[in-house]
């Protein structure tokens, strides 16, 4: 059926995607927004929006009811759901056909067959596809689970069967683990999709996670568009993506994209769809599920094939058939995408919140940045952290890796703690660059301790250059320099803090670009080739670079390299020397909703024990403490909202021996 207006039920990059092509094709478009997202960028480039409630994620982007209602009052006939919250969501599309409005997907009885992981496995056995081997049964008593997972064999994957997405999945190693591992499973499941059913399967190691891309229309026509190879993870969630897979060639790849078509098939689909699979280094792949949307990582198929897959889906639900046939598929040269989050790598990738001060995308020949953003805005403890998306496409596979590497770098995103840094470093990794990174990449390449999990240090070169700009930004040079001399070189003391790190420097000015900058007993001899308010060229003897630059509330921000910095000069910051507290306070990290409290005040802990667990950005976190006492004081409930920083809970202080 014909449609004119397409209300968007999804936020960020995705909404701005989709907007992108629809106003391309002619159709006007409608966001939605919560509370929180009102000054968002999707909400600025669509033609309309309409509020769909406040920011709590059950409340807006996952109430159906709302949604349904928005499309209504804006005149929408037809509804995209982008890809995440009610993209795979039966209900929803079913709620849109009953309203009478086009459904831009696959139909509401293929959402239901795919939507819960052990009913699909048993239909993919029946239909002939390779599956994993392990548990999708109805019984699900931890005693029946564990009996499952000691026949399965160690290690194993306890995973939520409604969801995906990395949430209500776990990893056990050994069986002495497992009742902890369905706990924390079922409780994360049941938050993010309603639904606390399990099903178990074998942990296939060293293997790689390589989807298909399918694309079904309403007359019987059926295909795939290669593959995608998304084996770099973290938590479970896809940091890096890339097509076509380096472990592929033409005849497996014919074997992998018939599965996927034998899939597609048998729920009768139609639309865009991902089939995931694990593929084994003997060439054995085993299907893991169907995504029944498009994924986050549709542009490397899309800039390997030029073709625009939003597109397709818009024709697709208009009633046309493919515009291809599988024989008319081509691939050309390699894509790869990388996934910039707000999270903080030296934490174990946690999620952070900030405000983003500067943000502009590289541009550069074949590079893509799929994205949401605008300078000022905050990141929200609501909803993904994911920030952006870079695509960069070259003739070989090589060269979109190095230059993604270099869009990355020269992406201007100061503010917000983020994993660009991490994601170059993976880049660089020869297991990466070398195509045999498989889903244990990360574990194995980036252990604890690893210098690309480290918090940025900076040199003597850039405390130089922050000293010498924070001088510049806050008068420091006039206010200061003018007590230290009565004639000669003016100079003058500065303690340049980048984090709780402070150094103690003294600036010269020799010229009004020159600067000999002391730190300890050497002399960093620094010059300004040219300074605007987003960005310096500096050169520190006779080498030139460029850093991206952004100065806020005494704060200088530098990015440089793909790494960003935050220094201060404590020495004249009168807001400086907030004390810190050490593994007696248990704080939130970030904002978030308190799930569940496991201690009372008056309980005696162990170090390492849980204490909070703490649900931000789609992720259930569990706090803490940092060694062994007793609890003075639990200061939260199940069902709160903290704030970063927040106290949770304290413990006793230690007894100090009496001197006698």
């Amino acid at each position: 059926m014909p449609f004119t207006k397409i209300l968007i039920a999804n936020r960020g990059e995705i909404s701005c995607r989709i907007t992108t092509t629809a106003r391309a094709l002619g159709y006007r478009t409608v966001a939605v927004y919560s509370d929180a997202d009102i000054a968002a960028r999707h909400v600025a480039v669509a033609d309309e929006a309409v509020r769909i409630g406040p920011a709590p994620v059950g409340a807006s982007y996952l109430n159906i009811e709302a949604l349904i209602d928005a499309a209504k009052r804006s005149g929408a006939d037809a509804i995209h759901p982008g890809y995440g919250f009610l993209s795979e969501n039966a209900a929803f599309a079913q709620a849109c056909v009953d309203a009478g409005i086009i459904f831009i997907g696959p139909t509401p009885a293929a959402i239901a067959a795919m939507g819960n992981k052990a009913a699909a496995k048993r239909l993919m056995i029946e239909a002939g596809v390779p599956c994993v081997p392990g548990y999708h049964g109805v019984e699900q008593t931890d005693a029946r689970l564990s009996t499952e997972a000691k026949r399965i064999g160690f290690p194993v994957m306890v995973k939520a069967a409604a969801g995906g997405g990395g949430r209500g999945m776990r990893l056990v190693q050994e069986e002495a683990d497992l009742l902890r591992a369905f706990g924390a499973a079922r409780m994360e499941a049941l938050s993010a999709f309603g639904s606390d059913e399990l099903i178990l399967e074998k942990a296939v190691v060293d293997a790689r996670h390589v989807e298909i891309q399918v694309f079904a229309d309403a007359h019987g026509g059926i295909i795939h568009l290669g593959e995608r190879d998304c084996s770099v993870q973290r938590r479970h969630q896809k940091v890096l993506e890339e097509a076509p897979s380096p472990a592929v060639n033409p005849g497996l790849r014919a074997r992998m994209g018939a599965a996927a078509v034998a899939a597609a098939r048998a729920i009768d689909y139609r639309g865009a769809g991902t089939v995931e699979f694990l593929l084994e280094p003997s060439g054995a792949f085993y299907f893991l599920e169907m995504n029944t949307r498009l994924q986050v990582e549709h542009p490397v198929t899309e800039m390997v094939t030029g073709l625009d897959l939003v597109a397709w889906q818009l024709r697709v639900a208009a009633g046309e058939p493919l515009p291809l046939t599988q024989a008319d598929v081509r691939l050309g040269g390699h894509a790869i995408e990388a996934r910039i989050y707000a999270e903080d790598p030296s934490r174990g990738f946690l999620p952070q919140t900030g405000r983003v001060l500067a943000w502009t995308p590289a541009d550069l020949p074949a590079v893509r940045t799929d994205h949401g953003l605008l300078a000022g805005q905050d990141i929200s403890p609501f909803y993904d952290p994911m920030l952006a998306k870079v695509i960069a496409h070259g003739a070989t596979r090589d060269q979109a890796r190095r230059k993604l590497i270099m869009a990355l770098e020269e992406t201007r995103l100061l503010g917000p703690t983020t994993n660009i840094g991490f994601l170059i470093a993976a880049l660089r990794h020869p297991e990466f660059a070398d195509g045999r990174a498989t889903t244990n990449f990360i574990d194995q390449c980036f252990a604890k301790g690893s210098p690309a999990l480290a918090p940025p240090v900076a040199g003597n070169e850039l405390v130089a250059l922050a000293a010498v700009l924070l001088s510049r930004a806050s008068q420091t040079s006039a206010a200061v320099g003018a007590a230290w001399h009565s004639s000669g070189v003016p100079s003058w003391p500065m303690r340049v803090a980048f984090g709780a790190t402070p150094t103690d420097v003294i600036i010269k000015s020799v010229t009004t670009t020159r600067y000999d900058v002391q730190i300890g007993g050497a002399v960093t001899t620094l010059d300004i080739v040219s300074l605007s308010t987003t960005d310096v060229r500096f050169s520190v003897d006779g080498h030139v670079r460029s850093a991206q630059i952004y100065y806020d509330d005494g704060t200088q921000h530098l990015g440089l390299n793909g790494l960003t910095y935050a220094a201060r000069d404590i020495l004249h910051d009168a807001a400086s020397g907030a004390e810190t507290d050490g593994d007696d306070r248990i704080r939130a990290p970030m904002n978030g909703r308190v799930v569940s409290v496991r201690a009372k005040a008056g309980d005696t802990v162990v170090k390492g024990q849980c204490i909070v667990i703490l649900e931000a950005m789609k992720m259930q976190h569990e706090l803490t403490v940092g060694r062994a006492g007793t609890l003075a004081d639990v200061r939260v409930a199940e069902g709160d909202q903290v704030a970063t920083q927040h106290i949770l809970a304290v413990l006793a202080a230690v007894p100090q021996p009496s001197k006698s």
